[in-house]
């Protein structure tokens, strides 16, 4: 994964143009622990300030090609907020912060280094099919969260 100056898939035209005014959450809409997340942000997002996306969709494919990951294993979240792109632990530390008590309590985790974070993410990234399962078919929202995916 390569870090990017902000907005840089503006100007990448494998990149289908989207509306960018708030963050991004892309996640694995497969993965049973990666929507059961999405469902916690969209719950706890009082403010909307999240958009969500599912890696299987053409705009997360292109946007995960896009920062050099793999667009078919989703070993990563990506947080996508000021046009910079967060991943791993980062991305996910950053999400809770902004969604409240308790769950902004995630910002102890950065007394540890990301040398140490994201090992431990990875472990969970790499086992999250096998420990919460696969969905039948890709995350759909309610109808009511519609406006708040891409």
């Amino acid at each position: 994964m390569r870090s990017a100056e902000a907005y840089s898939y503006r100007n990448d035209p494998a990149v289908p143009r989207f509306t960018d005014d708030k963050a991004v959450v892309i996640f694995d809409g497969m993965c049973v622990m990666c929507s059961r997340f999405a469902q916690l942000i969209l719950r706890r997002d009082k403010a909307k300030r999240f958009r969500m996306l599912t890696a299987q969709s053409a705009l997360g494919a292109a946007l995960y090609r896009h920062y050099g990951l793999d667009p078919v294993s989703y070993e990563t979240n990506v947080l996508i907020e000021d046009g910079c792109a967060y991943f791993k632990s980062e991305a996910s530390m950053r999400i809770l912060v902004r969604l409240g008590l308790p769950w902004s309590l995630a910002r102890a985790g950065y007394v540890l280094p990301r040398a140490v974070r994201d090992p431990l993410y990875d472990v969970i990234a790499r086992n999250r099919l096998r420990w919460f399962g696969v969905r039948e078919r890709c995350f759909v929202p309610q109808t009511e969260d519609a406006d708040r995916f891409l």
